[in-house]
């Protein structure tokens, strides 16, 4: 058994997983390491001022600086795992618009709900079509403009399907109040602020099926906020993609020509 696995860490099926893990790894060492240090010092102490050994208190106080050195010591090693390990990953992650469009990503916006997720796919064209909340109805659960022509082959899907070896950006919205968008065997999570789309991407390594959870407290049925993931092969992903945007196509189109000549009228 590996220390990740004795941790409690599930596999890993992400890219940049492993140096989420590694830094994970590294600081329960750390605490580890603090702990045994602590303990035995919390022990000398019981050991040292026990008050059989010193019957007459002593008020002159600390006189050895070692503990400042520790606490030196702690503050030189926390400043390392900063430094060296969390801001570089941080800067992995946020890499220009430009480079992750150069990766021809999948691209989903993924929106909250009490309680539960909704997926919006932008269709063969890529383009996501306009939304507006004051479209949103029970067949139109997202308020996705359908006069938009770039709306016209957009789809939803109660979960999410990407490609295996192939980047997806997230666009993490709500409808309502604040969630948190979590994919643990991805490492990847991001909170879903009303009024605001922030993006997150990831690129899954092999194919598989997941649980997505809500990891910010959103009110009674927290719990039960559950939706599924799934990663596939590139070919079976692009068939049904391909097969939802030309469904939704046909649609949309007469939706949207329905609508226009009821305005005409």
């Amino acid at each position: 058994m590996t220390f990740s696995e004795l941790i409690g860490l599930q596999e890993n099926y992400s890219a940049h997983g492993g140096h989420v893990d590694h830094l994970i790894v590294v600081v329960h060492w750390f605490m580890i390491a603090l702990f045994v240090g602590w303990t035995a010092f919390f022990f000398v102490c019981l050991y040292k001022f026990w008050h059989k050994r010193n019957p007459k208190a002593s008020y002159d106080g600390v006189r050895s600086h070692l503990s400042s050195h520790m606490e030196v010591a702690v503050i030189i090693i926390e400043a390392v795992l900063l430094l060296g390990f969390a801001f570089p990953l941080w800067q992995q992650r946020v890499d220009s618009w430009a480079k992750i469009q150069e990766m021809d990503p999948v691209r989903v916006r993924v929106v909250g709900w009490q309680y539960g997720w909704s997926y919006h796919y932008p269709g063969l064209d890529g383009k996501f079509g306009r939304t507006d909340p004051a479209l949103i109805s029970g067949s139109n659960n997202l308020g996705i403009d359908y006069t938009d022509p770039n709306a016209h082959d957009d789809f939803t899907a109660s979960a999410l399907k990407l490609p295996v070896q192939r980047p997806a950006v997230l666009n993490i919205g709500t409808k309502d109040v604040i969630h948190n968008y979590a994919i643990v065997p991805m490492r990847a999570q991001q909170d879903a602020i009303p009024g605001k789309e922030i993006s997150m991407w990831f690129t899954p390594v092999k194919p598989m099926e997941t649980f997505v959870v809500c990891a910010q407290l959103c009110g009674e049925g927290h719990a039960n906020m559950v939706g599924t993931m799934e990663v596939i092969s590139a070919a079976d992903f692009d068939s049904w993609a391909t097969g939802q945007s030309e469904s939704a196509l046909k649609a949309n189109q007469k939706a949207s020509e329905s609508v226009t000549a009821s305005v005409a009228d």
